[in-house]
């Protein structure tokens, strides 16, 4: 775990030290360094202190680890992702804000390094399946429905929009063969052909998406609300557990881990 001390990485320590067949070998944050992870996530001690990042590849090799989950920062991740996958690590990403080229680098080092990965703006079993209704929709619609995103977080998510509203947006662009984006609007701006992407900042806002697809006449939307981040690391320990029997030298979505 990678980020251990957080809000998330406290809660996926909790589950995988519930969950039969996986546990936690080592932990990384830059703060509680020395302390047991489980005291800091409020189960005890399981013997697993906190190591600093910069101690990342030595902890590593020595604990014999076999899937590095990471949901920190996009400017941590391109730094410890590379370092994991040369250890020979399978990875879990979850982190929101990383580029393409900052993808296609971490990629890269899976395919060299012939370990596996998940890499997903949103580990919700609820949000593949938003997903995959949406591609249906944009599907069946078509050119005729203009398509407008709305997202909605907590007021201290740092990137904007979401990782998973621009993932949507991609697909749907897709499938309506090629769309630009409009990050909101301002000013004289008539709408085109392209997809509007709006974030809300408020409160504690786990994470709202909502899909319009509008046409002539009537509109059909498309929600997804988190009521908690159980259901990000709920499916993160089960991407966990996928992603060790699967065939190396691949970056996988979380659509493959429900397929």
């Amino acid at each position: 775990m990678v980020g251990a001390c957080g809000r998330m990485g406290t809660m996926l320590v909790k589950r995988i030290m519930s969950t039969e067949g996986i546990t936690v070998a080592a932990a990384f944050d830059l703060v509680r360094v020395g302390e047991d992870i489980g005291d800091v996530a409020g189960i005890g001690k399981i013997g697993v202190p906190v190591s600093d990042a910069k101690d990342l590849e030595k902890v590593l090799k020595e604990a014999k680890v076999d899937v590095y989950i990471d949901f920190t920062i996009a400017k941590a991740t391109v730094v410890n992702a590379p370092i994991a996958a040369r250890c020979g690590v399978n990875l879990i990403i979850g982190t929101t804000g990383l580029t393409a080229e900052d993808k296609t680098m971490i990629t890269s080092e899976v395919v060299k390094n012939n370990v596996a990965a998940v890499i997903s703006s949103n580990y919700s079993i609820g949000v593949a399946t938003f997903m995959k209704l949406c591609k249906q929709a944009a599907g069946l619609l078509g050119n005729d429905y203009d398509v407008e995103i709305i997202e909605a977080h907590h007021n201290q998510k740092k990137d904007a929009p979401s990782g998973t509203a621009m993932t949507v947006a991609e697909i749907i662009s897709k499938e309506m063969g090629g769309k630009e984006f409009v990050y909101g609007r301002e000013g004289v701006c008539p709408r085109g052909k392209e997809i509007g992407i709006h974030a809300v900042r408020g409160g504690d806002i786990v994470g709202d998406h909502t899909v319009m697809f509008i046409g002539n006449s009537e509109r059909i939307e498309v929600r997804h609300q988190a009521h908690s981040r159980e259901i990000f690391v709920g499916g993160a320990v089960l991407a966990a557990q996928w992603v060790c029997k699967q065939k190396k030298g691949v970056v996988y979505e979380m659509a493959d881990v429900l397929a």
